[in-house]
């Protein structure tokens, strides 16, 4: 039975700050996540060689897969720190079960484990991904889905924006004008409402031109890493095919 979790933490100040490894040992606790262990190292900082340093940096909010803001790599996989069992992550070795913390690699670095997402949230105002309304009015019923399209709608809308697909991607990177699996699958989402559909040609535009959906080289990493399973190489597929109509209507002078 393990009394023991140990923790070793890529540990760094910002971008182009010295890099170290702390490592921290917490009590073992049934059904730990690796949040609750956070929480324990930041009562009591002292590493295993007993040295006092600055609790590590890390976010969280809502603690139950949600809110996307406790990604970090843990034991070399992307993933939500709240949902990370200790007895699932770790790795046993005797009495004590190992697991290493590292925050994600394709976002600009804030501190520890904090990195800054907000090129994400860039990508989705790159294709608009949103539903016009010019009102709050009533607007009456929407019109009748297909109940297909309404399942596949639901399954996109779970994205929370967490950064898990594209810090898998291996199309996705600084060196890269590749957009991302997450903005893909949010552009297929507005395509498919009513209303949304008004901004299609728009989204198809910009995801037809460098940087857009022919930049997926098929790795099909980012479903694998999604903690919602979001269907993002079907809508990856999708947009593929919107976008080839989307050309051949620009070419023929069939479009708006």
């Amino acid at each position: 039975m393990a009394k023991t979790i140990r923790f070793r933490i890529k540990r760094q100040a910002g971008k182009g700050a010295p890099v170290r490894w702390d490592v921290f040992d917490v009590p073992y606790q049934d059904n730990a996540n690796v949040i609750s262990c956070l929480m324990e190292v930041r009562k009591n900082p002292v590493t295993t060689d007993g040295a006092a340093v600055e609790p590590p940096a890390w976010e969280a909010a809502c603690l139950e897969e949600v809110c996307g803001t406790c990604t970090m790599v843990i034991n070399g996989r992307v993933r939500q720190a709240c949902t990370a069992l200790v007895d699932e992550v770790g790795v046993q070795k005797g009495d004590v079960i190992e697991i290493s913390l590292e925050p994600m690699t394709k976002f600009p670095l804030v501190r520890d484990l904090i990195v800054d997402r907000a090129k994400m949230f860039e990508s989705l105002i790159q294709v608009k991904a949103w539903v016009p309304i010019d009102g709050s009015y009533d607007l009456g019923m929407a019109p009748a889905q297909d109940d297909e399209v309404r399942k596949l709608r639901y399954e996109l809308s779970r994205c929370m924006t967490c950064g898990c697909c594209m810090e898998a991607c291996p199309q996705y990177s600084d060196k890269s004008s590749f957009i991302g699996p997450a903005p893909i699958g949010q552009a297929l989402l507005f395509n498919l409402h009513p209303v949304g559909q008004t901004l299609q040609g728009e989204r198809l535009e910009t995801l037809s031109d460098e940087g857009g959906v022919t930049g997926c080289g098929n790795a099909q990493n980012c479903v694998k890493v999604c903690p919602n399973g979001v269907p993002l190489t079907q809508s990856i597929a999708e947009i593929n095919r919107q976008t080839t109509v989307h050309k051949f209507k620009k070419w023929f002078g069939l479009t708006a």
